[in-house]
């Protein structure tokens, strides 16, 4: 009767483990959050520093190339190359969209260096203090930009 106990917990702590492995197996996509960083320079670089644009002293954003990608007016507004209104960037760090959803916010971590971080409070990269306007611009741009070359069918 021992014997059929034993044989029969073992039988059940096999399927058990069996279950807990099958369904265990279960995949999550996990979303790649793209990283940039600006430094004091006004570099602008993704998360392998590899450069992708620069901010000039007139605060007009370009790619590597010199194209002009956007700019940020007196009020803060965020305004591309084709004079479309982007969102608004404020002095506080925080950046809204055109529908008034806040998207970015800047947090200061030292003395010159601030951390973008999500509404949720995820990190999304750093940026010199000289330019906490651009942190989400720049951010979004870019990363939109990623989106549209992988889309891209070759």
């Amino acid at each position: 009767m021992k014997k059929v106990h034993f044989l029969f917990s073992f039988v059940l702590m096999a399927l058990a483990m069996f279950a807990v492995n099958v369904f265990g197996q279960v995949k999550t996509e996990k979303v790649q959050v793209e990283k940039i960083s600006i430094n004091k320079k006004g570099e602008i670089h993704d998360h392998g520093w590899n450069k992708l644009g620069y901010i000039t002293k007139d605060n007009i954003i370009k790619n590597n190339e010199g194209k002009t990608l956007y700019f940020i007016d007196g009020n803060g507004n965020v305004i591309d190359s084709k004079g479309t209104n982007l969102g608004k960037a404020q002095k506080n760090g925080n950046y809204y969209n055109i529908n008034g959803e806040n998207i970015i916010t800047v947090r200061d971590t030292d003395a010159e260096k601030c951390e973008i971080l999500d509404p949720k409070g995820h990190s999304l990269g750093t940026v010199h203090k000289n330019y906490k306007l651009h942190a989400c611009a720049a951010h979004c741009y870019f990363l939109e930009q990623k989106k549209n070359k992988s889309t891209r069918k070759p």
